[in-house]
């Protein structure tokens, strides 16, 4: 049995691209200025290697989610990316779906503890 979730996405995102995708839904970043956004938003708990970031990045162009940004100040030679369209839409579809999830298990929750 295949399992469809909102808008027909079959995966849930990794808690690092999911980051990734929103550090860049702000404004466009290179590579080392995401490793520390990412940082932070998560606060602190995920750090990411270079090697696994790039690899992220390479998966997400693939996918067509992020796209390389053309900086004013291209003497650093650092690539920046910016979020496409269609990775806002993933990281909305994202979104959704977490708050789907949440909303099920506090009702849950709420419903247990009153029977308590």
């Amino acid at each position: 049995m295949r399992h469809v979730g909102l808008r027909g996405i079959d995966k849930a995102l990794s808690e690092p691209v999911l980051f990734i995708l929103t550090s860049l839904a702000e404004q466009p970043r290179h590579g080392y200025a995401l490793l520390k956004d990412v940082e932070a938003l998560s606060g602190s708990r995920i750090r990411l290697s270079t090697g696994t970031l790039y690899g992220a990045i390479h998966r997400l162009l693939k996918d067509g989610w992020i796209e390389p940004w053309e900086q004013d100040d291209v003497s650093r030679e650092k690539q920046a990316y910016r979020l496409t369209t269609s990775g806002r839409s993933r990281l909305q579809a994202e979104l959704e779906r977490l708050e789907h999830i949440t909303g099920v298990a506090s009702a849950r929750l709420r419903a247990s503890e009153a029977l308590s």
